[in-house]
């Protein structure tokens, strides 16, 4: 049972710190997209949060490798960090192509898939906070329900996105294949706070 094991705090604060990169990452990317073409600054500080993410997520596998007895099962451990840090290597990954594919203007709908993120990973970032005093699944019931619900607002203006890039008529075939992949990346990044949720509510399930 999860309330009835031994808990190593030091987990929790790694999940905790590992989940403030990720909402500081995503916030960088959204300023990035808003407030194009002034981004060198957020890029910056996109890549060391990349750093120390990393930093987290070895530290965090680390102990996990010496210690005997986990807060919960060592391979929910080990899905709940390299998600969250995944998390953050997407959107540095991100922030990289402005400059690699000389972007000159952002598309209207990535800046909206930009403020969906942000939100996604707000949410996670509550959950993840609260794990560490959770005993039920439905103590994050509604921070995981409200991942799912932007995932899927991510996947329609995705679809739309993606929709209008190929639509008769597009101009240079350049540009497609350029926002095709920052679409496809941002959507992943999407797509994994919803792994993480998914992740969450496992945990509780096995141990609540």
């Amino acid at each position: 049972m999860l309330n009835l094991l031994p808990r190593d705090t030091k987990f929790f604060d790694l999940f905790d710190q590992l989940s403030e990169n990720v909402v500081s990452a995503a916030r960088e990317l959204h300023g990035m997209a808003h407030g194009f073409p002034n981004i060198a600054p957020q890029a910056q500080r996109i890549r060391d949060l990349e750093h120390a993410a990393d930093a987290l997520a070895h530290t965090a596998l680390d102990r996990l490798d010496r210690t005997f007895i986990t807060p919960f099962d060592r391979e929910d451990i080990h899905d709940l960090v390299i998600q969250l840090d995944d998390i953050v290597d997407a959107i540095d990954s991100l922030a990289k192509r402005f400059s690699l594919y000389h972007i000159t203007a952002v598309e209207p709908a990535f800046a909206q898939q930009t403020d969906i993120l942000v939100q996604a990973v707000t949410t996670l970032d509550t959950a993840v906070h609260r794990l560490r005093k959770s005993r039920k699944l439905t103590d994050l019931a509604p921070e995981i329900k409200a991942i799912g619900q932007l995932e899927k607002q991510g996947d329609t203006i995705n679809h739309d996105a993606v929709s209008r890039l190929f639509a008769n008529g597009r101009g240079d075939p350049v540009e497609v294949i350029k926002w095709k992949e920052f679409y496809d990346r941002i959507e992943r990044a999407i797509d994994r706070c919803e792994d993480v949720a998914n992740t969450l509510e496992r945990i509780l399930l096995k141990n609540g």
